[in-house]
């Protein structure tokens, strides 16, 4: 009897090491699976394969997933203006307005690089772009991607919005010495005589950096050392 019990707890054991060693096995090669197909999804966006992003969509990945330096894919795929990534994110249910570690959404990033239509897809999809702080137009400005500005304008971005420090997007026109968005946003009202936090202005950055061109536009709207 005590020889069959202990057959029997030993068989029980062994069944029972068999089915964790099972269990650990299924679960471990999910996890390997999932890793692959994020690490797919991601070099996917990266590069502007949007059949495979497509694909992966299709397969439950999720297109708010973010790289592993925080970035949220559609700001990945905006930022290098990869537009039928973009397309296929925003088809798939990706967050227009999800924002990387820094505080950058995708109309922010693709306004920088001066993507127009995917500045204009956003838009059209309800991305901010007034938002407090540093926002589209101000990163338009700074790198002098004059039909970008155009564009927020016309869909009523202010044109005197502050940064966190008080910048406005005509200050870091100046100090890209970018004289024709300069010119762009004096003519859609900028206001010349705001002052940052530190004192600048656009007419101090312009002085400092010695461009008369800038500096003649400022003073012939108005302003004043």
């Amino acid at each position: 009897m005590f020889f069959n019990s202990l057959e029997s707890a030993v068989r029980r054991a062994r069944r029972a090491i068999g089915i964790a060693l099972l269990v650990s096995l299924i679960f471990g090669l999910e996890a390997a699976h999932a890793q692959a197909l994020y690490d797919r999804f991601v070099q996917a966006v990266a590069v502007d394969r949007s059949d495979e992003v497509a694909a992966l969509l299709a397969r439950g990945i999720d297109p708010n997933t973010v790289d592993p330096e925080g970035n949220p894919a559609l700001v990945v795929a905006a930022r290098s203006g990869f537009e039928p990534t973009v397309d296929v994110l925003l088809r798939g249910g990706a967050k227009v307005n999800a924002r990387n570690q820094f505080g950058d959404s995708a109309i922010m990033v693709a306004a920088l690089g001066g993507y127009v239509s995917i500045v204009r897809k956003l838009l059209a999809r309800g991305a901010d772009f007034d938002n407090p702080g540093w926002n589209a137009l101000t990163y338009a400005a700074t790198s002098g991607q004059n039909d970008v500005v155009r564009l927020l304008l016309d869909a009523g971005a202010d044109v005197n919005a502050k940064g966190p420090n008080g910048t406005t997007a005509l200050m870091m026109a100046v100090r890209g010495g970018h004289t024709d968005t300069v010119d762009l946003l004096l003519a859609k009202g900028a206001d010349p005589g705001r002052r940052n936090e530190n004192g600048a202005s656009a007419l101090s950055w312009a002085k400092r950096a010695g461009n008369e061109a800038i500096e003649a536009s400022l003073r012939r709207h108005g302003a004043r050392d």
